[in-house]
């Protein structure tokens, strides 16, 4: 393994990272590429850091191979034409595999990698650390390891972080394990590590304890305001960045009472600006939960 960084987390981990969706045809369930590009524009006008493409929220695990291609070539070439940060999920449950997809983000031009825990099959935390030191030195791209016990049956233990943070190509962490217990760890124990929440709910109490920025959902809907939520906390304008927080909850609750994309896609239907449609096994969102995100779209006069 490559010797340690001495550098600070690189400020280009700071600040919000929208988490896009992954738009489809109404009834054909092709990737809708106009859609994304009203979106990744959208995004841009909010002043949002950069866009994660092919995520958790990005329906990943039923694109195809060539509509993650697709999908990520056309995605770094909006982001690029906005200036934005082109972060591309590039985990697996299989070594060799992420290993592939991380060369092809780095060949498509990305300018990181989002590296999810390997998922059902429940390495060890040796595997943990030799799958992503394996991948880190595949191509020279930055990664942030993606921490998601809830979706992944394995969480990154505070010991294996802190050696893989030594690799110069693991910069960062999406945090999304449900508490802030590990990403204040994190924040003191690796100080080269850039600590991102990857949960909406807890952005500003992650951000109290050392987190800057999160891998957001709720930005997909305003990213404006989740944007200037992550520049008061970086700013450490507690007063501000609570008020924003509060004005924010409702809408941020009511995007998880499903499992997410399904609420966030509904939300964008309601505003016009998707579909809504999910693939299987995704499936529609219940009229109680479609009835709470209009009543929360409302209240922040969003319709």
């Amino acid at each position: 393994m490559p010797g340690p960084s001495t550098a600070s987390p690189s400020s280009r981990f700071r600040g919000c990272f929208t988490a896009v969706i992954t738009p489809f045809s109404g009834g054909s369930n092709a990737i809708d590429f106009d859609r994304l590009k009203a979106q990744i524009a959208l995004q841009a006008k909010g002043g949002v850091t950069g866009i994660v493409l092919s995520g958790t929220t990005g329906e990943s695990p039923t694109l195809e191979h060539h509509e993650f291609e697709k999908l990520v070539h056309e995605g770094v070439a909006l982001c690029r034409s906005h200036k934005l940060m082109a972060i591309v999920g590039t985990g697996s449950n299989s070594t060799a595999h992420a290993v592939q997809m991380q060369k092809f983000a780095k060949a498509a031009g990305a300018d990181a990698a989002l590296s999810v825990n390997p998922y059902y099959n429940k390495p060890t935390q040796e595997g943990l650390q030799r799958h992503f030191v394996t991948v880190a030195d595949a191509a020279d791209l930055p990664i942030i390891l993606y921490n998601i016990p809830g979706r992944t049956g394995v969480a990154l233990s505070i010991e294996t972080i802190q050696k893989l943070a030594q690799h110069p190509n693991i910069r960062a962490i999406k945090d999304a394990t449900g508490g802030v217990d590990l990403a204040s760890d994190t924040a003191r124990l690796c100080p080269t590590l850039a600590v991102l929440s990857g949960d909406d709910p807890l952005t500003l109490p992650m951000g109290s304890v050392g987190a800057v920025g999160v891998v957001s959902v709720l930005s997909n809907i305003v990213p404006d305001k989740v944007s200037a939520l992550c520049a008061a906390i970086l700013a450490e304008r507690w007063k501000d960045a609570l008020a924003l927080h509060r004005q924010l909850a409702g809408l941020t609750k009511a995007l998880f009472l499903e499992t997410n994309p399904i609420p966030v896609k509904a939300a964008m239907a309601l505003l016009g600006r998707d579909s809504g449609e999910v693939r299987l096994p995704m499936t529609a969102a219940q009229r109680t939960t479609t009835e709470r995100l209009k009543a929360e779209l409302t209240a922040l006069e969003l319709l």
